[in-house]
């Protein structure tokens, strides 16, 4: 399943792999890139579906095969509830958590430290909709990028041992930072500033995260 092993019988870049699991809708960009920004400023690697996009290769097993390369998860469960009548509820978020539970109940040893984060919109809203939650934590955002940021860098504070991480608003400020310095960094290139705009909310996940991975070396101590 692993494209390759770091010697201790896990795979490549296990211990700094973040499987991402949430939707992957234009509303929620606004959550996934400080989401994204987070992980790779701690340190960490984001891994997602959409990382890479081959028609020929099953999308099942391509989540699993991340799952199962990645220590951490971040599962998402804010955009679960249908917003219309008889609009269908979203439950591949549910699955992809299923699965990575899975992968640590009853995989390898080694698998047995895998950790995850569940995120909703407001306090205690999915307990209600998956009773088997009962006495987990699960952190909210509101909806809000700041908020987001926060649940984020402080469940790697907390449970991942991540113990120098700097304060919520310091990352928070250092993703304003970025996202300027993005846009200025397009605008050198003689592009007209709309088309910068639409460049930059169309940019792949992928390209997004080597942008980021690229502004953290050279910017972050």
């Amino acid at each position: 399943m692993s494209n390759g092993s770091d010697g201790d019988g896990l795979p490549t870049g296990f211990e700094s792999n973040v499987f991402i699991n949430c939707p992957f809708d234009e509303e929620y960009k606004s959550l996934l890139r400080p989401l994204l920004f987070t992980v790779v400023y701690l340190g960490c690697t984001p891994r997602l579906a959409s990382e890479r996009l081959d028609s020929a290769e099953n999308r099942v097993d391509k989540i699993c095969e991340l799952i199962y390369e990645s220590k951490y998860g971040i599962h998402d469960l804010s955009r679960l509830k249908a917003d219309e009548v008889d609009e269908i509820y979203r439950l591949n978020m549910p699955f992809e958590l299923g699965v990575d539970y899975g992968t640590r109940q009853h995989g390898s040893a080694e698998m047995g430290n895998k950790k995850c984060l569940i995120l909703e919109e407001k306090p205690y809203e999915y307990k209600k909709a998956l009773s088997d939650l009962s006495g987990v934590d699960i952190k909210n955002h509101n909806n809000e990028a700041d908020e987001i940021v926060r649940s984020v860098r402080d469940w790697f504070y907390e449970t991942a041992g991540f113990d120098e991480a700097d304060y919520p608003k310091v990352i928070w400020n250092q993703f304003n930072d970025f996202t300027a310095d993005l846009f200025e960094d397009r605008l050198t290139e003689d592009i007209p500033e709309e088309d910068v705009i639409e460049d930059i909310e169309r940019m792949p996940v992928s390209e997004y995260i080597d942008s980021v991975e690229e502004w953290v070396s050279e910017n972050v101590d």
